[in-house]
């Protein structure tokens, strides 16, 4: 009777052929896709560096310390799709780049950062697809879509944040019948007044809900429409929660009889509210779960992958990489021209009650405080940036008060500074005619800086400063003081700014 031998104890003559495994190609690829990452950021250092400060800077964005961790979890879960699926270099695919460099190029003559920052991350799959095959890059596609919360991307939905909040309580307040009045962000109760300010808009809540919201549906669900749902109510429930806390806050104060008590420590309980409202987001999507096992598959005979050539390989990171450097080269020479500093010059006011001049200064004196104005001119050439620079230079934070001032000749923004005790107020001009800071203002400077227009940015502001820096004090009278300066010379300060925002002779 004959017995059965193991294969590793066959005689030499019986043993069964093995077939030398291929060589993958992995290390080459990972090693080429490195370098491609490096070359990028290398190229896009700035925004790179642009993104990290508002990370540090920023409560909203301080989230985004955890997207890098969590796509590289979303990676590692994923990583039986990558079994049997060697590099598959296609250059074809970097000519993508092409048109998120345009992209690029476009955010950066608008001057918003944020537009550039995403074309950056757009530009990663991009290198996956180029180096790794689009068969890796489908495999990858979910931590890759999650990279673009490393964007701190959203601020500019702030005043509209506000709006609606603001127009939350007030309709609350009719409801519940507490008499109010509401000027723009400022609601006044018996019991005090209350201001909706950047810190209240709830952007923090909704850009923490809409990442994790991500993540939620990534993880929990399979179906797109299960994760569309998701999305949905990552975006309208934290929107509505908002404006249900600031209502809470306001109809508190009016129990309590001071606004000071309700709204101390707000932004503490505001994110005990939110993160009670998320946790009932979670349990009510837990029903419709689908993470659980998949069914299992007939397995497929496994194909034999053609190993990636070394050559194929490093011409298409290179490739890859050269078309992404383009757009920075262009802007680069852009630059040159526009790198002239801003022109400042103070700009005369006349006396105002309760402000005379100051004696061999070009400024009023309204008591103890001092009121000044100043033009700054940019060049031709510069981008929208500049501008938004200024501005943010003159911004003091999130608790700032802010109004609007409809003088003639221009709407002011003001706002006063909590951490100063500054009242300041801005308005920009530009092709002889006063502008805002929206999308409009930014493609009219953009082609000004490709020479297609001769105008230039113009930003006057306007300063009343107090003895010392301090905490904001007496600010009813300082915004009086401000508004009455413009009400009576801010036709004259906005005819001299338009002619100096004309065309260039």
């Amino acid at each position: 009777m004959s017995r059965r031998l193991p294969l590793d104890q066959l005689p030499p003559d019986q043993a069964l052929p093995v077939t030398p495994a291929a060589p993958s190609g992995w290390p080459l690829a990972l090693a080429l896709l490195g370098a491609g990452l490096l070359g990028l950021g290398v190229l896009f250092f700035e925004e790179g560096a642009a993104a990290v400060r508002v990370w540090e800077n920023s409560e909203t964005y301080n989230h985004c310390w955890l997207v890098l961790p969590i796509a590289a979890w979303l990676a590692w879960t994923r990583r039986d799709r990558l079994a049997g699926l060697p590099p598959q270099p296609n250059p074809a695919f970097a000519l993508l780049a092409l048109p998120i460099g345009l992209a690029w190029l476009a955010a950066e003559r608008l001057g918003i950062m944020e537009g550039r920052q995403l074309t950056v991350v757009a530009l990663l799959p991009v290198l996956v697809l180029s180096v790794l095959g689009w068969r890796v890059a489908r495999a990858m596609a979910a931590p890759l879509a999650y990279l673009f919360f490393l964007v701190p991307f959203g601020a500019f939905t702030t005043p509209m944040l506000q709006t609606i909040t603001a127009r939350m309580v007030d309709l609350g307040l009719d409801v519940v019948g507490i008499p109010h009045y509401v000027d723009e962000l400022i609601i006044e109760t018996p019991a005090g007044t209350f201001l909706v300010a950047e810190a209240c808009a709830g952007l923090r809540f909704l850009i923490a809900a809409i990442a994790f919201g991500a993540l939620y549906a990534l993880v929990m669900f399979r179906s797109p429409g299960r994760r569309l749902a998701v999305m949905a109510l990552a975006v309208v429930v934290p929107i509505f929660a908002n404006g249900l806390r600031a209502l809470g806050i306001v109809v508190l104060g009016s129990y309590l009889g001071s606004a000071e008590a309700a709204a101390a420590d707000h932004i503490l309980y505001g994110w005990i509210f939110f993160s009670i409202v998320m946790l009932l987001l979670i349990l009510a999507g837990l029903p419709f779960r689908e993470d659980g096992p998949v069914a299992a598959q007939p397995a497929a005979a496994p194909r034999a992958w053609p190993a990636p050539s070394p050559v194929a390989l490093a011409v298409t990171a290179i490739v890859a990489t050269g078309l992404a450097a383009a757009a920075p080269v262009v802007a680069l020479s852009l630059n040159q021209a526009g790198a002239r500093a801003p022109q400042r010059s103070a700009v005369a006011l006349a006396a105002v009650e309760g402000c005379a001049p100051a004696p061999g200064e070009a400024m009023l004196r309204c008591g103890d405080y001092t009121l000044a104005a100043e033009a700054v001119v940019f060049p031709a050439q510069a981008t929208w940036r500049l501008v938004a620079a200024e501005m943010g230079r003159l911004s003091g934070g999130d608790q700032d008060i802010q109004f609007t001032v409809r003088a003639p000749g221009a709407a002011w923004r003001a706002r006063q500074l909590r951490g100063s005790g500054e009242t300041v107020a801005m308005a920009t001009f530009l092709n002889g005619q006063p502008t805002g800071s929206g999308i409009r203002a930014r493609i009219e400077q953009a082609w000004n800086s490709l020479g297609g227009g001769r105008g230039r940015p113009v930003m006057v502001t306007i300063a009343l400063r107090p003895p010392t820096a301090g905490q904001l004090a007496h600010a009813p009278r300082q915004r009086a003081v401000v508004e009455a300066v413009l009400q009576a010379q801010g036709e004259a300060i906005a005819s001299r700014a338009a002619a100096l925002s004309g065309p260039v002779r």
